[in-house]
């Protein structure tokens, strides 16, 4: 599958002479135990910012678990360094939340991207087609996944077929 993406803002420089290693996060819509996702996160990202020469973090904004990997990664990136790292919201489509807060997405991501193949498809497949997109896009995949269905299940189960390396931070129940 092709993964055709248009970015909208972009303050990473166009030719990055890095090896850029990519990772993207899935998870359920909803959690109840943020502050130990936190601690979990905080422990992968850092590790990822202090051994990869550059790395590409890629999330949505679908749930408390997107906003979760979001907020940790920028708190990390500016604890540590964030030089060599790009916190890169992925949306299927501009929804109305980016659309009315452009100026703050553009502050507080480092790129934000629509995907051309979810934006063309029909909304209820939009998500999990920018899901494969991004799957498809990294090395690692980062996912909080307790329940074995829904859209996240789905997402990490193809990243499996895929052959990425995946780590769950919350296994299954």
């Amino acid at each position: 599958m092709a993964c055709e993406t248009q970015t909208i803002n972009s303050k990473v420089g166009a030719n990055i002479m890095h090896s850029v290693f990519t990772v993207a996060f899935f998870g359920h819509r909803y959690v109840d135990n943020v502050l130990e996702i936190e601690s979990l996160l905080e422990e992968q990202i850092r590790k990822l910012i202090n051994e990869k020469e550059y790395v590409e973090f890629l999330v949505g904004r679908n749930g408390d678990f997107d906003r979760c990997v979001s907020s940790v990664v920028f708190r990390m990136r500016k604890k540590y360094k964030n030089d060599n790292s790009a916190l890169i919201l992925v949306l299927p489509y501009p929804t109305a939340e980016y659309l009315n807060n452009k100026e703050f997405f553009h502050d507080y991501y480092t790129d934000v991207e629509i995907s051309h193949s979810a934006y063309a498809a029909h909304p209820k497949s939009a998500i999990q087609i920018r899901n494969r997109e991004m799957v498809d896009r990294s090395e690692l995949v980062i996912c909080c996944v307790e329940k074995k269905y829904g859209g996240a299940w789905q997402t990490v189960k193809y990243a499996k077929e895929q052959g990425k390396l995946i780590i769950n931070i919350m296994p299954f129940e």
